[in-house]
């Protein structure tokens, strides 16, 4: 399984999930996107994106204003 790292640190809504949009449709299906964010938003703006899209949030964390989100790719239907 592939991983990708997105760093969109000091982008503002709706940049960080929309970079992690174009980023994800780049990838196969299944494979891990993990997204470094600095935007407080974006603690709720990615689980409501995977939610809205069905991709899996496998993780999210913050540590020193840094959020760190692991996205999986959906499987198609």
């Amino acid at each position: 399984m592939t991983e990708t790292l997105l760093d969109v640190q000091g982008l503002i809504c709706p940049l960080p999930v929309l970079k992690a949009n174009k980023a994800l449709r780049a990838l196969p299906p299944g494979a891990e996107l993990t997204v470094l964010a600095t935007d407080p938003a974006s603690a709720k703006d990615f689980p409501a994106y995977c939610a809205e899209t069905g991709h899996t949030l496998v993780s999210a964390t913050e540590a020193d204003g840094v959020y760190r989100f692991t996205l999986r790719k959906a499987l198609p239907a």
